[in-house]
């Protein structure tokens, strides 16, 4: 096991985002996008669609194994605490405007929250960046307000979804402190969360989010990056069966991409 730095909890610029130690907590983060029928592989060649049969039984099986899918400002919290036993955080990209139709029925109906990372830029607008595959409409300001009035906590994907490792300054600025302000406005709460577009990020990045007021941010697979503004998730996808998600938490786990309480309770 490689012996790493330890992170800082609210790390400064020019500071290691490195962990030192294995995560002593064992909660994990299912990252999801859309949820819709996929008729055909094809029409999904990010893989990014899970239909609501396919999230019913994955939901199902967390149930089964006496978890509960959260927030992450739910997770979080209750990690700070040392509470975080039996609890997922579930978080879904990009605000499809599907969460509202299929997504939302189905946490109500076993008894989950969720976050959902919104693009304030794109208000019914659609994924335009992804170049291949299907157009999908994005929920516009009365979606993202009906899903905050059930209890989902909104956050920040950005305004418009750019790599932010590219973007110069003024766009940093922009896409960084410009959504908060606007999902702000739109929801009339806090915004504590942001999800790096892509699920790219640098430090530089993470100086930015963090400065903007963000408590927390979400990525993919960091790599050495740690810490609360570096927080790995497990994609989860159309082919996870509950067989391959059981194989899928386990690998993430060695692979010590789980939430690492140290970094949350500093």
């Amino acid at each position: 096991m490689p012996v790493e730095l330890t992170p800082s909890a609210s790390p400064t610029a020019g500071e290691p985002f490195l962990r030192a130690t294995p995560p002593r907590s064992s909660a994990w983060i299912a990252m999801y996008h859309s949820v819709a029928s996929v008729a055909d592989p094809a029409d999904d060649p990010y893989r990014i669609t899970v239909s609501p049969d396919r999230l019913a039984e994955q939901l199902r099986w967390l149930r089964h194994q006496g978890l509960r899918g959260v927030s992450m400002r739910h997770l979080l919290d209750a990690c700070a605490r040392g509470e975080e036993r039996g609890l997922v955080g579930l978080t879904f990209d990009d605000g499809y405007r599907d969460f509202v139709d299929h997504a939302l029925p189905l946490l109500r109906h076993y008894d989950c929250t969720a976050t959902l990372f919104v693009l304030p830029g794109r208000l019914d607008g659609d994924n335009a960046w992804d170049p291949l595959g299907p157009r999908k409409p994005l929920l516009g300001a009365d979606g993202i307000r009906q899903a905050a009035a059930s209890g989902v906590e909104v956050a920040s994907h950005g305004l418009t979804h750019v790599d932010l490792t590219t973007a110069d300054e003024e766009t940093l600025h922009r896409e960084v402190s410009g959504s908060r302000a606007a999902l702000t406005g739109l929801t009339g709460t806090e915004v504590r969360g942001f999800c790096y577009p892509y699920g790219r990020v640098d430090e530089r990045v993470i100086t930015a989010v963090r400065c903007a007021g963000y408590q927390y941010a979400c990525a993919i697979a960091p790599g050495p990056l740690a810490g609360p503004y570096a927080l790995p998730r497990v994609h989860i996808g159309q082919s996870d069966s509950a067989a391959r998600l059981r194989l899928k938490v386990w690998t993430n786990r060695l692979r010590h991409r789980v939430l690492d309480r140290s970094a949350v309770t500093g």
